[in-house]
């Protein structure tokens, strides 16, 4: 059997749970959920068969011609993907399990489930794709998928805010994105990704412009949260909890990252120096943000736009290292340092992140929706098993030695004193920082009493709920054990643990465990379990409770810049445009007419002298 058939199955699945819900489900919530967890199953065993039993491979089809240039459709599976696809599959089809117990109750809940249908139909074409037309389509249906799934609650004003935002945020980023795809067609005449690097690989192409890689990387910016259009991703907390594990957690933030290590063979070292900065001051930016939040969802998004910003600083790290070793096997390479270290961080991030935001809608949903972590408390004794599972997420991401975060992060920090100084010990202050905000949420929400009703009579939830949380757990602790791994996944995961493991190791993990001990001790000493208010203030306490005052800029611009120029183009097309030009020339036109038309009175004499006028004035013009 053809292996093609495979992927086309890995697409038809979502895509008919999705179609058949829309149409014939809409109001059989039960039913409908059952069809696209029954979906997700077929994908994650699908996936499965992929992964394990296929070799790589590669299909490609015509799909439109125009002139020279071929627009193919097809499929480009290879470790990469097979390591993304692991992902997708694997933490989609436990997020499809968890919301069958999380929106039980919801009326809304078919449209939900086909919603989560069409990201993972989105998702999947993503990661397979092998032209970056195809990805670019992919990439804007998980937009749609995204847009779609955060304004859910359609009563919630906020919610339809945040999706649009979420919405706009992207946009401006595919712009670039979609710039870039145009040159890079421009350069080298296909949009086959394989064709490409093989040009650069041959030298048949040199890509000399850090343009090509710098436009291609604010696809990234956008969909991973990147500074400075990182602001929709907090905000997209407003969906439901599991979408907030699924898109903003796992897979589709993480879309980014897997661009950039797909086309990292277009990239020069200047767009490197400039990815790996952007990731840095993004992984410091949320780190401190994540400090002063209160809701339990936006604390883990910021931790999330902090996470990505290390994956695309390892990106950016690893790469530039391979490029100043040996440029021409830096371009040949399908795996080079920056892929592996981000993508190693990139599937340990989506095992402990899923979980955390799993947790996070365990205790949500215990506690009647309460979000405000100063409004939990107790959750300890109340919950045993999401305590457990959420503190193993929790150990994991701040690096606790020997559990998955441990490993992957020590990857990135191991790159990072390789080629900068100054950028491993600022990432050093992000683990620390990621620590201490962590802490301060653990022993708020589980230790102490409960600090209201809704805490007070929250009990843990139902196997459909908890069975995720465990089997994630179990991976957040084993996952960074390049041993556990598969050989058809084991290549990445295998040099991301050789790089975390190599000549510097005593140093990155001397470094790593001190920000972890330190973070740790000064947020049990700060924060009281249980606390009812935090115990900061001051001018930098609110500055990092307005997150910089990002949203505030954004806001003057478009009201004070951006709506004035709009207001003023407006009034030139209403005035010159159509006034004077359209209307005006109408009018001119109108008058002529008329004119000419009084000139038509039917009589022949009057025409007569008018031919003997015209025939005088062209014998006086052409005298």
């Amino acid at each position: 059997m053809n292996p093609e058939i495979f992927a086309y199955a890995l697409l038809a699945f979502p895509l008919i749970s999705a179609a058949a819900i829309a149409f014939c489900m809409r109001r059989n919530g039960a039913l409908a959920s059952g069809v696209s967890v029954g979906a997700a199953a077929l994908i994650l065993a699908t996936a499965g068969h992929i992964i394990f039993r296929l070799d790589n491979f590669e299909f490609t089809t015509n799909w439109i011609q125009l002139g020279p240039l071929s627009l193919d459709f097809g499929f480009l599976i290879d470790d990469l993907a097979k390591l993304m696809l692991f992902v997708v599959a694997f933490v989609g089809f436990l997020v499809h399990v968890f919301s069958l117990g999380y929106m039980k109750e919801d009326p809304n809940k078919a449209r939900f489930f086909g919603g989560l249908s069409i990201f993972m139909f989105s998702m999947l074409g993503l990661v397979m794709a092998n032209s970056l037309v195809t990805l670019f389509i992919f990439w804007e249906l998980v937009g749609f998928s995204s847009y779609m799934l955060i304004g859910f609650y359609l009563d919630k004003p906020s919610a339809a805010a945040a999706s649009k935002k979420a919405f706009i945020a992207n946009r401006v980023g595919d712009f670039g994105f979609l710039i870039g795809i145009a040159l890079a067609i421009g350069l080298f005449g296909t949009v086959s990704l394989s064709e490409m690097r093989e040009a650069v690989v041959s030298g048949e192409v040199v890509v000399g412009t850090a343009a090509l890689g710098l436009l291609l990387f604010c696809g990234t910016v956008g969909k991973s949260g990147q500074i400075p259009l990182h602001v929709w991703l907090p905000d997209a907390m407003e969906g439901p909890t599991p979408v907030s594990a699924l898109i903003h957690a796992a897979t589709m933030v993480a879309a980014g990252v897997f661009l950039l290590c797909r086309t990292g063979f277009l990239m020069t070292a200047e767009a490197l120096e400039v990815i790996m900065w952007v990731g840095v001051a993004t992984a410091i930016f949320a780190g401190l943000t994540a400090i002063a939040q209160r809701d339990i969802k936006k604390i883990l998004a910021y931790s999330t736009v902090s996470q990505l910003g290390y994956m695309v600083a390892a990106f950016g790290l690893g790469s530039l290292v391979a490029l100043k070793e040996n440029p021409a096997d830096a371009a040949s390479a399908v795996i080079t340092g920056g892929v592996a270290a981000a993508m190693f961080h990139l599937t340990t991030h989506a095992f402990f992140k899923a979980l955390l935001f799993l947790g996070s809608g365990s205790i949500i949903h215990a506690c009647h929706h309460e979000q405000d972590i100063f409004k939990m408390g107790g959750l300890a004794k109340k919950m045993p098993i999401t305590f457990i599972c959420f503190t193993l997420g929790l150990a994991a991401l701040v690096g606790t030695p020997y559990l998955s975060g441990y490993f992957s992060k020590d990857a990135i920090l191991a790159l990072a004193v390789e080629q900068n100084m100054a950028v491993f010990y600022l990432l050093v202050f992000g683990a620390f920082l990621t620590t201490f905000y962590m802490i301060r949420l653990w022993k708020i929400v589980f230790l102490g009493e409960a600090n209201s009703e809704n805490a007070s009579h929250a009990h843990e939830n139902g196997l459909v709920m908890t069975v995720p949380l465990m089997l994630l757990a179990a991976l957040a602790v084993l996952g960074g054990y390049a041993g556990i791994y598969p050989e058809a996944m084991s290549p990445l995961v295998d040099l991301g643990d050789a790089i975390a493991h190599g000549e510097h190791h005593g140093t990155v993990m001397a470094h790593g465990i001190g920000a972890w001990a330190i973070g740790l001790a000064l947020a049990w000493f700060i924060y009281g379990a249980g606390s009812k208010e935090d115990r900061f203030g001051g001018p930098i306490y609110a500055l990092l409770q307005k997150k910089f005052f990002f949203d505030e800029l954004y806001e003057f611009y478009i009201a004070k810049i951006q709506q004035r120029v709009a207001l003023t183009f407006h009034f030139f097309e209403q005035i010159a445009l159509s006034g004077l030009i359209i209307r005006g020339a109408a009018g001119v036109a109108g008058l002529v007419g008329i004119g000419l038309k009084s000139l038509h009175v039917g009589s022949l004499h009057q025409y007569v002298y008018w031919f003997i006028a015209g025939l005088a004035i062209f014998w006086f013009i052409a005298g």
